[in-house]
């Protein structure tokens, strides 16, 4: 019998330039594109911080651990790793799922 897997959240911010914040997100929008048409993906966002002008949000919602690793691969591409000045962000393993609507 396969072992089932519990849904994956990956959340938390990176902080970058805040003049180049725009353009960073501008570079992502074909990730966060290409996430959404993966099979697995309930949900991935990466957006701006209303307040602070250098944080960047990043949320992403996974069926399971196996739909995140096929995504993921090897993680941000130089270009984009290189524009990041800090992280912080974590994967959560959810085991149950309440509907708040």
């Amino acid at each position: 019998m396969a072992e089932e897997q519990d849904m994956v959240i990956v959340a938390g911010h990176i902080v970058v330039d805040p003049h180049r914040r725009e353009r960073y997100l501008a570079d992502c929008a074909s990730v966060v594109q290409l996430a959404r048409r993966t099979p697995g993906c309930l949900d991935f966002a990466i957006s701006a911080d209303q307040v602070d002008a250098g944080r960047v949000n990043i949320f992403e919602r996974w069926e399971s651990r196996t739909a995140v690793e096929a995504f993921r691969g090897d993680g941000p591409g130089d270009a984009h790793q290189d524009e990041i000045l800090a992280a912080s962000v974590a994967e959560y393993d959810i085991a149950d799922v309440r509907s708040l609507t």
